[in-house]
């Protein structure tokens, strides 16, 4: 398998994670260490059927700076999801309470603060809707936190399930959920002054090819320094 790769220095690696892949070992760490002939350490965790731009560290030391960024807050993450149906606005944003049920790999919305609940943020933006046999929504969303399965529960809650997410409602067929990490900025953990930005494009199949006659992809996902 050949790994795409959008960004590197000798600290880290912002590369494409094909859908289907683990952004763990075993799987993308393991794939870009056999590219490059050196050691490649996550940082953080895509789903297994989200593809899109990852970021790997090239040391142990790198991978702790990194995360320490993830936990300050200053990494920005912009998603590009299909949702079956049509949201109420064309813009908005969700604030819920989650709980992950590590038996059942599973996330719901609760309604207390308790133990193992975390708050979860999110802003989003309609993009473009198509009406052909099922109504089905482009939508870029901004993470403002980063939960498990978060985007995918808090559609699927206001009833908007993500096409082809079984787990959480969807009754129209894809071979993975529609969700796809679009775009990722953040500043070089060792480079003051210096961020990195990169933009990954969906593949052209179902459903996201629905929506590229329309000029939306740019299918030039080039970093930004």
């Amino acid at each position: 398998m050949n790994i795409r790769i959008l960004f590197n220095d000798k600290d880290l690696i912002v590369c494409e994670k094909p859908i289907g892949l683990s952004a763990e070992s075993p799987g993308l760490p393991d794939i870009l260490g056999q590219m490059i002939t050196h050691e490649c350490f996550p940082v953080h965790r895509l789903d297994l059927g989200t593809g899109g731009v990852c970021i790997q560290a090239c040391s142990r030391n790198a991978c702790s700076a990194l995360q320490k960024i993830f936990s300050d807050g200053k990494v920005e993450k912009e998603y590009l999801a299909v949702v079956s149906g049509i949201p109420e606005s064309t813009s908005g944003s969700y604030h819920d309470l989650l709980y992950h049920d590590h038996r059942k790999n599973k996330t719901f919305i609760v309604k207390k603060l308790r133990k193992n609940v975390k708050e979860a943020v999110c802003e989003w933006q309609v993009l473009n809707t198509v009406r052909n046999k099922d109504s089905l929504t482009l939508i870029r969303v901004i993470l403002g936190t980063g939960r498990t399965h978060q985007i995918r529960v808090q559609f699927a809650s206001r009833g908007l399930p993500l096409v082809g997410d079984h787990k959480y409602g969807s009754r129209i067929h894809a071979d993975w959920p529609s969700l796809w990490a679009y775009r990722i900025s953040f500043p070089h953990p060792f480079k003051a002054g210096q961020t990195v930005t990169a933009v990954s494009d969906p593949p052209d199949t179902y459903p996201w090819n629905l929506f590229f006659s329309n000029g939306l992809f740019t299918h030039s996902s080039d970093v930004l320094l």
